[in-house]
């Protein structure tokens, strides 16, 4: 009688005896990070809504043509029966009327639904600057603080250490005078141009820091790692060790520094403007707006109501939107 053959064992991933993960077998880590953050609703639904603001940013001078209106004329001014004698708008809820979405800003006139998209425009683009140059000069000082070591990193330490104890907004408040000072006549009109570069200067000089203290520790724990021996021994380069070995285990760091990074431009350039020492008249700003809508809140709540609401939307879905990248960069890290 013919025996039948022994079954043979089924083949496992680990010692522990664990089928293989069909569904992640022989997938890039990319593939897989971009699976992990699918699976995720919230940070999706945050992707859209983040998505949503840069489109209506960039797409501003569109959205203008195709409205009818600009952040600049004074309708109210210009026409008659749209503010009353105090400079409100007559009709209820702002102005809010097919030819004004969100109403008129009181006082002036203006159309509030285009001061908030050039505002938007403005208080992003100078997040999004101030983000790059700080993620780059933070990415290089680490770098170099952390491969480097003894007195250059004892330096850049100590450099750092300093600038992280000065309190950022009181010299911000304090910095912007001097900077146009130095530059404009104080019978000239300072020009828009240098408080953006103000602006991003000093959100940059104050940012750096604090992702060069965590790429630092990060390289001071890579440096003496084996595939960083084994390179120093085959006679590489400190730049192709720098670029080749540790560069490529620091994106995950610096991607998630980055994404947390911009909602805090964000809130800190229009904390700035809201303080008077931002963008200034007639350039529209998120700042800006809710600073005047806090001066009108009592007799028009609606001129507060759109920028602020738009504010934190925007704050909310791009904080909730880096935790999920950071989950799915780095499972470890999911609570």
């Amino acid at each position: 009688m013919t025996m039948p053959a022994p079954a043979l064992p089924e083949a496992s991933a680990d010692p522990g005896g664990r089928p293989p993960d069909a569904g992640t077998a022989g997938r890039s880590p990319g593939r897989l990070t971009w699976m992990r953050f699918r699976r995720d609703r919230t940070g999706v639904i945050s992707a859209f809504v983040v998505l949503f603001f840069f489109v209506v940013a960039l797409a501003a001078p569109l959205i203008s043509m195709a409205y009818g209106n600009d952040p600049y004329t004074q309708y109210g001014q210009e026409r008659e029966g749209l503010l009353n004698e105090f400079g409100y708008p007559l009709l209820p809820n702002g102005g809010m009327s097919g030819e004004f979405w969100f109403g008129l800003e009181p006082g002036l006139g203006r159309d509030v639904f285009m001061l908030l998209v050039y505002g938007i425009r403005t208080s992003l683009l100078i997040a999004a600057a101030a983000t790059l140059l700080t993620t780059l000069i933070g990415v290089v000082v680490g770098l170099v603080a952390g491969y480097a070591g003894g007195k250059t990193d004892y330096l850049i330490g100590r450099g750092i250490d300093i600038l992280l104890s000065f309190p950022s907004t009181l010299f911000f408040i304090a910095f912007m005078p001097v900077v146009e000072s130095l530059f404009v006549s104080p019978r000239e009109e300072t020009p828009v141009w240098l408080r953006t570069v103000s602006l991003i200067t000093v959100l940059t000089l104050f940012g750096w820091a604090t992702i060069a203290r965590l790429l630092r520790g990060q390289v001071l724990s890579l440096r003496e790692r084996e595939f960083v021996e084994a390179a120093r021994v085959t006679g590489a380069s400190p730049a192709r060790i720098i670029f080749k070995e540790l560069l490529p285990n620091l994106w995950t760091p610096i991607i998630i520094q980055s994404t947390l990074l911009l909602p805090a431009f964000v809130t800190a350039e229009a904390g700035l403007s809201f303080l008077g020492v931002g963008i200034i008249e007639p350039t529209p700003d998120w700042g800006r707006l809710i600073q005047r809508g806090a001066e009108v809140y009592r007799d028009d709540i609606t001129f507060l109501l759109f920028p602020g609401v738009s504010l934190v939307v925007f704050v909310l879905a791009f904080n909730l939107l880096g935790d999920s990248v950071r989950d799915a960069l780095d499972p470890k890290t999911r609570r």
